[in-house]
């Protein structure tokens, strides 16, 4: 039997139909924060020493591309060019990172992942992958298709937050 998620009471009544959008907004932040927790919490369960915050985490995510500048990381992340460096200077430290001469422009240099970097958020991605494997699994068949089904609408959600053209 699949259990659909019944929406949050709205704090003023019942939801009238200009509503609907700012009812689900505030469901779907509540299932989202609820979703990280438990994916913070149970990533410890398997790796005890995972104590990456997850901006670091999404640094890494974002050079696995390809070695930016720290501006560049600054504006993809949408962070301040000093807590990026403040970020960076945490992980040069830990060894996940390494300063490239920027073959552009010699007076400025490019982040770019160390293979400890790119083993650590291999490890850091499959942890987490099967950890999420494991609770789908966990779920009546329509509820992961159901969960599956709304993957699309989530990335063009994401895409749209992150103001990109959601088409794209």
């Amino acid at each position: 039997m699949s259990s659909q998620p019944q929406p949050a009471p709205h704090p003023s009544g019942p939801v009238a139909a200009g509503d609907d959008a700012l009812a689900g907004a505030q469901q779907l932040t509540d299932v989202i924060t609820r979703l990280r927790r438990a994916l913070r919490s149970s990533i410890r369960s398997e790796f005890p020493w995972e104590a990456l915050p997850m901006a670091q985490v999404e640094l890494l995510q974002t050079l696995a591309a390809s070695p930016l500048r720290v501006g560049e990381l600054a504006a993809r992340q949408r962070l301040a060019p000093n807590t990026v460096s403040g970020l960076i200077s945490k992980l040069l430290d830990a060894g996940l990172v390494d300063r490239q001469p920027d073959p552009g422009d010699r007076r400025t240099a490019r982040i770019a992942l160390t293979e400890a970097g790119h083993q650590q958020l291999h490890d850091w991605q499959s942890a987490h992958e099967r950890r999420l494997a494991t609770a789908l699994e966990s779920l009546t068949p329509a509820d992961r298709e159901a969960v599956m089904r709304a993957l699309p609408g989530l990335d063009l959600l994401a895409r749209s937050l992150a103001g990109a053209d959601p088409t794209r």
